[in-house]
């Protein structure tokens, strides 16, 4: 008796799995990378977030420490000049003869109209003494009476503030504030402050400039 032929075999089971493909391998491994450390803004939080150097931390110490320190001087120093401005004011009154002298001296030494600057300086010298009077003398007649003509200049001044600092009954010392505004032919005038120690003698009763020197 013939054998039964074999029934159809059946196959053999094959693992439905996928086959992990190039591309899936590559998203698995893009998974697991950290992604932030691409970011063109990657770890600035952390960079800010630094505690600031040595230095840097000295010069804003420094730079807080200057600062107050500033603001109070220049306050101090707009005080003071208030403050000496008063006192100079008040000597101004204390002692009218000296310093009356002083003012009225200075203000005609510094002021001329270039049409009468020859008249003005001449009759500032009746204010001075020995060898002030020879140099200031010459210098007028020699350069300013010659320049104030050719140039067409005329100065004024004022006296904002003066102080006696040192008086005896033959010699005195006073110091002075002076503005002087100072016009060149048709330019616009020119301010100009300047402080002044004139010296003065006592001569037959009048105070005359012996000295005038800018301090």
């Amino acid at each position: 008796m013939s054998r039964p032929a074999d029934g159809p075999t059946e196959p053999e089971s094959v693992d439905a799995s996928p086959v992990p493909t190039s591309s899936a391998v590559a998203v698995d491994e893009i998974d697991d990378i950290d992604l932030s450390a691409a970011s063109p803004h990657a770890g600035k939080s952390h960079i800010d977030e630094r505690p600031p150097t040595r230095g840097n931390g000295r010069s804003r110490v420094v730079a807080y420490a200057l600062l107050p320190a500033m603001a109070l001087l220049i306050t101090s120093a707009a005080g003071y000049l208030k403050w000496q401005e008063a006192m100079l004011r008040e000597d101004l009154a204390a002692h009218p003869q000296s310093v009356q002298a002083a003012v009225d001296g200075t203000v005609a030494l510094l002021s001329y109209r270039s049409e009468t600057v020859a008249k003005d300086l001449d009759s500032a010298k009746s204010r001075l003494t020995g060898k002030f009077l020879d140099s200031y003398t010459s210098l007028t007649r020699d350069v300013v009476i010659p320049g104030a003509k050719q140039k067409q200049i005329s100065a004024k001044a004022t006296v904002a503030a003066a102080a006696l600092t040192s008086e005896t009954a033959s010699h005195a010392a006073v110091l002075l504030f002076v503005n002087q505004t100072v016009i060149v032919g048709q330019t616009a005038p020119t301010n100009t402050a300047s402080s002044v120690r004139v010296t003065l003698d006592n001569i037959d009763g009048r105070w005359l400039i012996s000295q005038f020197d800018p301090v």
